[in-house]
């Protein structure tokens, strides 16, 4: 019997976005004004959609969650990078290191499910109007909520496990800014084939699955829309699922040109980049995209803003 492999490393170094020493303080600019406009946003998202009595709807239930999600991942990336662009030693702990995957791997799976939910959410309030209330219940909202989380979490641990069973011994550097799948995969000294193909499986299958009912939700929503007859009507419904067409041609956009770039052209300095998109970037756009395009969201600040003390009086 094989002797088991443990790992000899007890912290790791980040590389971070750049490693020019004369970019840190101006990055460490940029990426905290990112950051707080991230926080700012999503924050104001969950408490405008918890407080004001008109926002809820499952529309505005799963925005909210989406918000939530948002933070998050924000939160789980952005505090280390930060600190490290003013320190000169820019190391994390194995533990902290692999905490940080799985709740990097907790968020982006839960926002990719729930970028599906809310596209099955509109196509059910576009082509089933009626039932709307009925099929999207408040329970039904819950469950689907629920189960993203549940899955996000489960992929997380299943996906982190994987990663880190792996031994790491004398390299130790991570060409990135965060702990993730394919930089720490590149350092380990032992047999990367197991976790490899469960990263691959699970990203794949994350992918196929959500841009499927994203697809097919929105195939179904042009058609209904195509048979209103009049223009109002038309626009009226286009209006409805914008905000959300757009995010979602965002954060797929992001994730298909990182999986999709040919072999040889593919680097890890590309997959940083595009990682600073999905992580610290489109956290920041979402809340801008939901409530800039939204009248709903916009009065409700309006009302917000005015009386404050009594929206929370309406809890």
């Amino acid at each position: 019997m094989a002797p088991r492999n443990f790992s000899h490393v007890t912290e790791f170094i980040l590389v971070g976005v750049s490693d020019i020493p004369e970019l840190q303080v101006p990055l460490f600019f940029v990426f905290l004004v990112i950051y707080l406009l991230t926080a700012t946003g999503n924050l104001g998202i969950i408490t405008l959609t918890t407080v004001d009595s008109r926002l809820q709807t499952p529309m505005y239930f799963f925005l909210r969650h989406l918000a939530v999600i948002n933070f998050g991942n924000s939160t789980v990336i952005a505090p280390k990078m930060l600190v490290n662009f003013l320190v000169s030693k820019k190391t994390t702990l194995y533990y902290e290191c692999a905490t940080q995957l799985g709740g990097f791997l907790v968020f982006i799976v839960a926002e990719i499910f729930m970028l599906a939910v809310m596209a099955y959410d509109r196509y059910v309030a576009i082509c089933n109007p009626l039932l709307y209330m009925v099929v999207v219940s408040r329970r039904v909202c819950l469950l689907l909520v629920s189960l993203t989380y549940f899955y996000g979490f489960c992929t997380a641990i299943v996906v982190s496990s994987c990663v880190f069973s792996v031994s790491y011994c004398s390299s130790k550097t991570i060409n990135h800014f965060y702990c993730d799948n394919v930089p720490l995969l590149a350092l380990s000294c032992s047999d990367t084939y197991l976790p490899e193909t469960v990263v691959f499986i699970s990203a794949a299958t994350n992918l196929f699955f959500s841009m499927s009912i994203v697809l097919v939700s929105y195939f179904n929503i042009v058609l209904s829309i195509l048979r209103i007859r009049s223009a109002e009507g038309r626009k009226k419904a286009f209006s409805t699922c914008a905000s959300h067409m757009m995010a979602v041609t965002v954060f797929y956009g992001t994730l298909l040109f990182m999986y999709l770039q040919p072999q040889t052209n593919h680097s890890l300095d590309t997959d940083k980049m595009a990682s600073v998109f999905y992580t610290l970037v489109i956290p920041m756009l979402n809340p801008l995209i939901y409530s800039l395009r939204n009248k709903d969201v916009k009065d409700a600040l309006k009302r917000f803003m005015k009386n404050p003390c009594n929206s929370f009086k309406s809890l």
